[in-house]
Order: structure tokens, then sequence, then C-alpha cells
């Protein structure tokens, strides 16, 4: 399958020296995947992303995006990216329909109409007003609009749901599968776990500038995650709550005598979150 991102041995410090704030990474990426690129602050993601875009030059390794070598950057492929910061970097002074004409000129490429993406991240009744005045959430959906003006076959997001209410956070995401299945490619930068495991084909695990392991959430959890049976059942006329493993000891007869010998309440089979996975992996936490 045709690789859209290949990075190789890529090395970054701010300071030009051995202290590196991305450290040996190297990760591929298939069209039309979409890639989590997960960790706390401070992890290297936003210093890899940067590198991918063209916004911090590369010191050291091989990096191709859409099949361009970013040591020669070529604008053509700019034309095949779309980026959506987690700092909204919009225009204050223009109106958020004016934002996006303004950007949609900046291409060579046929681009989407500006009403149409905001009509999708529900600004409608809001584009006539100044991107100033704006509410933080608002600009971050008009960052998140503009990252699809030029129909991107990669596409860039730095933490799409951060500060946006459950209701618009879950619009976003329905939006990211859409355009995934139309074929885009998703890299998605992120400390946000829940995110990363609805999403997400395969997740990275990054920690001080290194990758700790790539795979998917679902092998992840299947490796590295306990299998579980939460039961809440009648015992004596009280209510008890009771985790039996189903691999481990002898857990599955357990659960096979409350089943066969008391009234059951509520049944749950449970698995470890992604998060609990990356503390298991890598000793540390996502803050």
């Amino acid at each position: 399958m045709k690789k859209m991102i290949k990075v190789e041995n890529l090395y970054h410090s701010y300071n030009n020296d051995d202290n590196y704030a991305v450290n040996d990474v190297s990760f591929e990426i298939r069209k039309g995947e979409i890639f989590g690129f997960l960790g706390p602050s401070g992890a290297g993601k936003s210093t890899t992303q940067n590198i991918l875009v063209g916004l911090l030059q590369l010191q050291r390794g091989e990096v191709e995006v859409a099949g361009y070598d970013i040591k020669h950057i070529k604008n053509k492929m700019f034309n095949k990216i779309g980026m959506s910061f987690e700092q909204s970097n919009v225009y204050g002074k223009m109106t958020g329909l004016e934002n996006l004409e303004f950007y949609r000129k900046l291409f060579d490429v046929e681009t989407r109409e500006p009403m149409e993406l905001i009509r999708m991240v529900g600004l409608d009744g809001k584009e006539n007003i100044k991107a100033g005045e704006y509410s933080k959430g608002m600009k971050h959906r008009l960052t998140f609009a503009r990252s699809m003006i030029n129909n991107p076959e990669i596409w860039f997001l730095d933490e799409p749901t951060t500060g946006l209410d459950p209701a618009i956070a879950a619009n976003i995401k329905d939006i990211i599968r859409q355009e995934n299945e139309k074929g885009v490619t998703v890299f998605l930068t992120t400390h946000n776990m829940h995110i990363a495991d609805e999403l997400c084909d395969r997740v990275a695990f990054i920690v001080d500038g290194k990758i700790r392991l790539i795979d998917s959430p679902k092998k992840l959890k299947l490796e590295y995650g306990e299998k579980l049976v939460d039961v809440e059942y009648f015992r004596e006329g009280e209510l008890v709550k009771d985790s039996f493993s189903t691999v481990a000891g002898g857990g599955k007869d357990r659960l096979v005598d409350v089943i066969r010998n008391h009234e059951i309440q509520t049944m749950h089979t449970k698995e470890a979150t992604l998060e609990e996975i990356f503390i298991s992996v890598t000793g540390r936490g996502l803050v």
C-alpha cells in the first residue's frame, strides 16, 4: 500500500546539541490511515509534526511527505496537506468567512466552498463576525475548517477537540471519520487517549522524544490489557460488586459459580484503556 508519510532516524535539537526533543524517530503511515501520535506535553509530538509540515527545518534524518522529500520542499506539497493547529492562528480583523476566502486563494488546486465548511463546524450565523470576537472554541473550529479548504490528501490534526464541549467534539470526530472514509490520510497528535482509541487505526507512543511502540489500539488491548468481567450480584440479600479475570487463575470457574447460584444485577466486560496501557508501557502519565 502507498506510503503517504515516511520518517527514518529523525532527530531534532532546539539547542543544536545532544539534548534531542526528537530522538531517532522512525515510522511510516499508509494511505487512508488514521495514525495517532500520542504522548504527554513535551514528548516531541508537535516538534515531529512541525518538521513534517515544513515549519521546522529538518536537521537529521530522512522524511518524505506526500511523495516529497522535505529536504527540498516544493510548493506543490502544500496543495496536498492540511493543518489544524492546537493554538488557533486566524486573522482577528477578518470575519470567519473572510478568513476562509483569503486562505483558499493561497492554493493552486480546487478548493471547497467556505460556507460549506462553516456549516460543517457549526459556525453558520457567525460567519460575518470578526474572528477576533470569537470565543476560543469558535476560533478552534474555524482553524479546523480552514485545514480542509484545499481538500488535503494528508490532514495534520493537533489536538482537534481540545477546549470543545462534548457535542461539538463529537461533531468534529464525525467529520474526521467522514473525510477519512473519502481516503484522506490523518496524522493525529494528541494526549487525549479517548479520541485516539475511537479514531485511530494505529498509534505510536512517544515519550521524551523516543517512540516506545507502534500498533493498533485493538492489538495493544489484547496484548497488555487484562480481560475482566465486572459483576454486581445479590449474596444473602446484599448487593456485591466483584471482578473476575477470564484468563487468570480460577476466574472463569468463580464467574460461572456466581451466575449459577446468585441473582445477577449487572454484568460488563472490561478491558484496559489506552491510557492505562500507555502508563504500563512507558511508565509515564499523560500530564
